[in-house]
């Protein structure tokens, strides 16, 4: 049996975010033992560091959210890359969180999202793949997933270097 389209979507988000996925670790899987040193390290020179990455899949996710609601793309409001705020492990552990609130309410919202307007295109123009618009709602669905999936194999070859 086939899930219903937004079901099947609404699945595996969760599984790259919280885990079960074919794939391998999911975020949160890739993140668990990671600590505000090793975050911020950067061990691969010209390489992002862990909490950029948390701050740029967790600005994807929540601007994707943003468009399921009405909104026009535009970038990620705390930005594509954002300027990491100075740390400390109480931080590192509200950073992480925030990749599970943004796809908590990206879930939401997806759960709201007609299963017709799946095929609608988001924005207005072409095709314009750094904005992540001029596709279907459910291509940019998907590719939120791979990103969360791309960067948590990233995550988890950083986490290895900084250890």
């Amino acid at each position: 049996m086939i899930e219903a389209p937004v079901v099947w979507l609404r699945t595996e988000l969760q599984r790259s975010v919280h885990g079960s996925a074919w794939h391998g670790p999911s975020l949160e899987e890739a993140l668990a033992n990671v600590s505000f040193a090793q975050a911020v390290a950067r061990p691969i020179p010209g390489a992002h560091s862990i909490a950029e990455l948390v701050h740029h899949v967790a600005g994807w996710m929540e601007e994707v959210r943003r468009r399921l609601d009405g909104a026009a793309p535009e970038m990620p409001a705390r930005g594509d890359w954002p300027a990491l705020p100075p740390g400390s492990d109480y931080e590192w552990t509200a950073w992480v969180n925030d990749v599970a609130a943004a796809a908590l309410a990206l879930d939401q919202a997806l759960a709201a999202f007609p299963v017709e307007r799946l095929a609608d295109t988001v924005g207005e123009g072409a095709h314009d793949a750094p904005l992540g618009s001029g596709v279907t709602y459910a291509a940019m669905i998907n590719g939120v997933i791979q990103h969360n999936v791309y960067h948590a194999g990233q995550i988890l070859l950083l986490a290895r270097a900084a250890r």
